[in-house]
């Protein structure tokens, strides 16, 4: 069945990059495709748009402030919350969201600073894993009120409390289907007030 003729006007991400889909994406049989309803399409260019100019701002406060990313600030806080300040690399990575190989370059960067030192495991010499210095979990310590603060701004100041409430169960439920690993990790850890 050919696509509704509002769906063709809708091109996919991958067309509109001007790039052909992945292999994997392609379908090899014929099968409807679920284009996405207005509303849904609506909801999905917001929320592209909010994974996209969040991190970024994210990004533009801590290398102004700190000199580092938010992905190696989520390195570095993982670290910071974890028993002795120490994770396997590969714990670290799916924690971070990042590959292993992203994961190593950030680690080396903060290796440079002295924040972070990466050794073998007393347990599993063939494992290695980082490890979170006394200056990194100061630098975190003094990075966080003003990343605090800017996420603040950017999320939970515009939204009421029970747009946050809602945001956390839409988060949960994203984060079940594309990561279920950090979301067990994300609902485990005990919040306190600071």
């Amino acid at each position: 069945m050919p696509p509704s003729p509002a769906a063709k006007k809708r091109p996919t991400e991958a067309a509109a990059s001007g790039s052909p889909a992945p292999a994997r994406a392609r379908k090899t049989r014929a099968e409807p495709v679920p284009w996405l309803s207005d509303e849904e399409l609506t909801c999905w260019l917001l929320l592209v748009g909010v994974t996209l100019k969040v991190p970024a701002a994210l990004d533009a406060q801590l290398q102004r402030d700190v000199g580092i990313n938010h992905f190696e600030y989520g390195v570095l806080a993982a670290l910071s919350e974890t028993p002795g300040r120490t994770l396997r690399m590969s714990q670290l990575a799916g924690l971070a969201n990042g590959s292993q190989s992203r994961l190593s370059h950030a680690v080396r960067r903060l290796e440079e600073r002295g924040w972070v030192e990466r050794h073998p495991s007393p347990d599993n010499g063939r494992v290695i894993e980082a490890h979170l210095t006394r200056r990194g979990y100061d630098a975190i310590v003094a990075a966080a009120p003003d990343h605090v603060r800017e996420a603040r701004r950017l999320v939970i100041d515009a939204l009421t409390p029970d747009q946050v409430a809602a945001l956390a169960d839409i988060s949960r439920a994203v984060l079940a289907a594309t990561s279920p690993e950090a979301l067990v990790w994300l609902e485990s850890r005990e919040f306190g007030d600071t």
